[in-house]
């Protein structure tokens, strides 16, 4: 009997990868539900490649998670296998700014959800997707293990630790069977030009000057682990094959990277120079930490590999990007 899974924030950056990943290799239908605000976007969906063909799995239910999921919604939903739960407020500068929109999104959102997941009829395995910011910023040396404190650096962290701890609680008091990731900056085609990657690419054609974030003498730069979407997608359908419900993941890059290096390698694959600047943000508007980190060994041990390198990865995402020159906003 052929799968249903439930995808939230499907039409956004990581979440239409994911579909993608689903539609191209199983034979699950796809329900979206999403309210296509300000980060999500239909174009995503319908530039996957042959999606002519993968259409008629896939169903839309427009619904925003800071009402509860009742009757009438669960209903156009109907039966589903799985839950991939990805739809969330993002942007670090957005939740200094504006905590609240993410305490309704990240924390309220979720609950709703919960609270439908608890109702669903054989509901095999849910999945909350999470990000390494709910350990705050790694000082030298350090990979957060799955089960590590936490120590949210901001509004948007402290948004997404307050989800886990409900999907925790859910599995404990309801025995939900729910698996949380954690996962390093994520980079790939169709990326919100507002994001690191996509505005180097558009400043560094555009000879413009690339701010980076640095430590306060404005000499080391932050470092990430930046992982492609598609392995993101890749580690999530592993998950629902092979992941324990109750149990925490940690999603990694191949390796670390500062982000002068980052945007040198841009420069380097688009054969401009690169005009950067690094500035201490810290210190001005606290909550940019300089550095993630977490350690992927749980992963590994379960035999979850990245099937392409680093650079390879960005080098298609930049050439990609190039000849799609809508998704830099210009």
């Amino acid at each position: 009997m052929t799968k249903t899974i439930l995808l939230t924030g499907g039409a956004g950056f990581i979440g239409h990868h994911v579909a993608e990943h689903f539609l191209k290799n199983t034979d699950y239908n796809l329900i979206f539900l999403d309210r296509l605000d300000c980060s999500g976007s239909l174009q995503r969906i319908v530039q996957i490649a042959n999606w002519n063909t993968y259409k008629t799995r896939c169903k839309w239910v427009f619904h925003d998670l800071k009402a509860e999921i009742n009757s009438i919604v669960g209903n156009a939903i109907g039966r589903v296998n799985y839950i991939i739960h990805m739809a969330a407020s993002t942007r670090v500068d957005r939740s200094i700014t504006n905590p609240l929109e993410f305490v309704y999104d990240n924390v309220l959102g979720t609950a709703h959800l919960l609270e439908y997941a608890r109702r669903c009829d054989g509901l095999e395995k849910m999945i909350y997707f999470s990000t390494d910011e709910v350990f705050g910023p790694a000082p030298t040396g350090t990979a957060y293990k799955e089960w590590d404190r936490y120590k949210s650096g901001n509004p948007y962290s402290a948004t997404k630790a307050g989800g886990e701890e409900l999907a925790l609680a859910y599995h404990n008091t309801y025995a939900l069977p729910i698996m949380i990731t954690h996962t390093m900056n994520v980079f790939g085609e169709r990326q919100h030009w507002e994001k690191f990657i996509p505005m180097c690419i558009s400043k560094i054609l555009k000879e413009d000057e690339i701010t980076i974030h640095a430590d306060k003498t404005c000499t080391i730069p932050g470092s990430r682990f930046y992982i492609h979407a598609r392995n993101i997608a890749g580690a999530i359908l592993f998950l629902l094959e092979e992941g324990e419900p109750g149990e925490k993941y940690n999603l990694v890059g191949e390796k670390e990277v500062n982000n002068l290096d980052l945007a040198q390698f841009i420069a380097k694959v688009l054969y401009r120079p690169l005009n950067a600047k690094l500035v201490d943000f810290h210190s001005s508007r606290p909550g940019h930490d300089l550095r993630y980190a977490l350690d992927g060994s749980k992963m590994k041990e379960l035999g979850w590999r990245l099937p392409t390198s680093f650079e390879t990865s960005l080098e298609k995402t930049v050439d990609w990007t190039v000849n799609h020159y809508e998704w830099l906003g210009q």
